[in-house]
């Protein structure tokens, strides 16, 4: 197997390296920038890219929508410091195979390599839990309403309770008191969670059934 590592922390790959000894890996390539592993990634054209999400000079997740638009095939892990849903979700629907975080046991990067060689997905089982946990929350928005979705909305885009009533033109228990059917339709249980989740889905497909 051949190897790109691209973290811009020496220290990381140096880790790396010493964590797949054990593997049948016959070169093992490196970048810190997002110009290095494009280059690095035509020199060697690894079996397995393990990939940061955080870059000098850029974003883990244009250097993966380059390497994919470069090689469709190309196998990605992306090892991340964030255990975050977002960064998980967006980093799947870029094409990565793998993720997982930097504070998950040693071996599940292992695994997730293992997998990745034979074109299998990987999450690490914090992450995972995470996902799955967003994914019934996905599941609770199609039981919102347009009025809930528009809120939701509006939550996202930083707005107080009381800024929404007046947006809306309602009074402030009105919006109070959807703000509790939607906590319980989505599983979450303080304003601030709806926020967050407001926020982690602003830029997908499931806020757009208000428009």
């Amino acid at each position: 197997m051949k190897l790109l590592i691209v973290d811009d922390h020496k220290v990381v790959r140096d880790g790396i390296r010493r964590l797949v000894e054990d593997m049948a890996v016959s070169e093992i390539g490196e970048a810190e920038t997002p110009s290095e592993a494009l280059a690095a990634f035509r020199r060697l054209r690894p079996d397995v890219t393990i990939l940061d999400i955080n870059l000098k000079n850029g974003s883990g997740l244009d250097v993966l929508r380059r390497l994919r638009a470069d090689d469709p095939r190309a196998k990605i892990v992306v090892f991340s410091m964030y255990s975050d849903v977002v960064y998980a979700v967006s980093a799947r629907r870029e094409g990565a195979l793998g993720y997982v975080s930097k504070s998950a046991p040693s071996d599940e990067l292992l695994v997730a390599l293992e997998k990745a060689l034979g074109g299998e997905p990987y999450v690490d089982s914090e992450t995972s839990s995470l996902m799955k946990e967003h994914a019934s929350r996905e599941t609770g928005v199609s039981d919102l309403t347009r009025r809930e979705l528009q809120i939701l909305h509006m939550l996202g885009d930083g707005k107080s309770l009381s800024e929404i009533a007046e947006g809306l033109g309602v009074a402030y228990k009105t919006v109070a008191n959807t703000s509790t059917r939607m906590k319980e339709k989505l599983g979450v249980e303080r304003t601030s969670d709806l926020v967050r989740f407001a926020l982690e889905t602003k830029g997908g497909r499931m806020l757009d059934g208000g428009n």
